[in-house]
């Protein structure tokens, strides 16, 4: 399977594109299974501020009910789509992301962050960048509203944060902690809805986050955050060059390149 041009040109401009019903609902409902009866077990209250910035569940990161969401539905193949086939390193393991709900009224607003840069809770060391290539997100649970738990983004900040880290160098993204920004001037921020089974393709260096939840339901999510081959010894290249491991994409680059020119 592949993206049409209509999406890679959409993942382009936005940095971001939905893909509605790309896993089967029997895959889904497995997943939130083994997730529920694992919080039937207990949710320790203490490590709740750990679950929330790396997974809830742990001990089911690796098993087949999270990783087959990716490994073995069309989303492998989407994802191969856009960086190449044989360029992405293997699916081991997901992020099981909940968000449950909030008695804020009004609800905070959401605060955007690039991932893989150090907080005191996610593990990353203070000095280190632990960036990736595309950010896969598999909706498990309804979100119909805004202020649901919902993916947010901010779109088009892939291309903003390029220019910034061009223009200044990337010093900022090792600086610091995960709740600064780089200072620019980002677009309003999109809260998205999703039904189970819809998957996201993000590109790494989008703004995003999750929007506090005051509904009266938790939001369910699994995250996978893909790595090219080459990421490791390239990460702070690809700051400066943000389709440079996105070979599949390379087709609209030059389509929009010329349509600028």
């Amino acid at each position: 399977m592949q993206l049409n041009h209509a999406q890679k040109l959409e993942l382009y401009e936005k940095g971001y594109v939905q893909i509605p019903g790309a896993v089967p609902t029997v895959m889904v409902d497995a997943a939130v299974k083994a997730i529920n009866h694992s919080f039937g077990n207990g949710i320790d209250p203490a490590k709740m501020i750990t679950f929330q910035s790396r997974t809830f569940c742990p001990e089911l990161r690796e098993a087949p009910e999270i990783t087959d969401l990716y490994n073995r539905t069309p989303v492998k193949a989407l994802a191969e789509s856009l960086i190449g086939a044989g360029n992405l390193n293997p699916v081991t393991g997901g992020q099981i992301a909940v968000r449950f709900p909030l008695l804020d009224d009004p609800p905070p607003a959401p605060r955007p962050h690039l991932d893989g840069r150090y907080s005191p809770h996610n593990g990353v060391p203070a000095g280190e960048l632990r960036s990736f290539t595309m950010l896969v997100g598999i909706a498990l649970s309804e979100v119909t509203t805004d202020y649901a738990g919902n993916l947010v983004v901010w779109p088009g900040t892939h291309c903003q944060f390029e220019q910034y880290f061009r223009d200044n160098g990337n010093d900022f993204m090792t600086c610091g902690d995960a709740e600064d920004m780089p200072p620019i001037d980002m677009p309003p921020a999109q809260q998205m809805t999703a039904r189970p089974g819809d998957a996201f393709l993000v590109h790494y260096q989008v703004a995003h986050t999750a929007a506090p939840n005051v509904s009266p339901h938790p939001r369910y999510a699994i995250y996978f955050r893909l790595n090219h081959v080459d990421h490791k010894d390239q990460r702070f290249e690809t700051l400066t060059d943000i389709w440079m491991e996105w070979d599949g994409m390379r087709e609209v680059i030059a389509h929009q390149t010329k349509q600028s020119s």
